[in-house]
């Protein structure tokens, strides 16, 4: 199982007959934190007349909520969580504050104006892929660690180590291939190791 989301916070701008929409790309790990970076935008910019959000959480995307801010119904929130999702992006959150410029643009100009600018921030965004992970780990020595570095890098497993007197090392690996890393570990190490299964995580 996998997900996709942004590695860091991106902005972008775009103005529409003199109405400026700033827009706000972030990583958010839950709602508080998605309705933090919410509020941290209306703070930022108390002139400005509208902060329209969206954000979108879990793994499978089931936490969606999106607001309006004053805007018509369905013209600002909804189009930014429609670019969110069309995407397929989760546990981020999309802010696109407008200083109004004078001129109304109608339902259909808001709705392509927040669609754009959210579009845009995501086109800056460097997005990343995680997936479920088993940490498999064990301490070895220094000669041992690179042997099974080298062999992860071949299977595409990812290493973490903490390196003292001897070297803590997990080999996070998928969940169907747990067995092939303990088997590694037995392996090079001469079956000296005595790995421990760790639980899932998102890497």
């Amino acid at each position: 199982m996998s997900y996709r989301t942004i590695a860091t916070s991106v902005e972008a701008e775009i103005e529409i007959k003199k109405s400026r929409f700033l827009a706000r790309l972030s990583p958010a790990a839950d709602e508080p934190e998605a309705r933090e970076v919410i509020a941290d935008c209306r703070a930022e910019h108390p002139k400005a007349r509208h902060h329209c959000s969206a954000f979108v959480l879990d793994p499978e995307s089931r936490t969606q909520r999106f607001s309006d801010d004053g805007e018509p119904a369905g013209t600002a929130g909804a189009p930014i969580l429609d670019v969110v999702t069309g995407h397929e992006l989760t546990y981020v959150v999309a802010v696109v504050t407008r200083y109004f410029g004078g001129t109304l643009l109608g339902a259909g100009g808001l709705v392509r104006a927040y669609g754009q600018a959210t579009s845009a921030a995501v086109d800056r965004a460097r997005i990343i892929t995680r997936r479920q992970r088993v940490p498999v780990h064990a301490l070895v020595d220094y000669a041992q660690a690179n042997a099974l570095e080298r062999a992860a890098g071949n299977r595409g497993w990812i290493t973490r180590a903490d390196y003292g007197g001897e070297v803590g090392l997990d080999l996070l690996v998928p969940v169907a291939e747990v067995d092939e890393a303990l088997a590694t570990y037995a392996d090079l190490t001469a079956g000296r190791a005595a790995p421990a299964v760790g639980e899932v995580e998102w890497v």
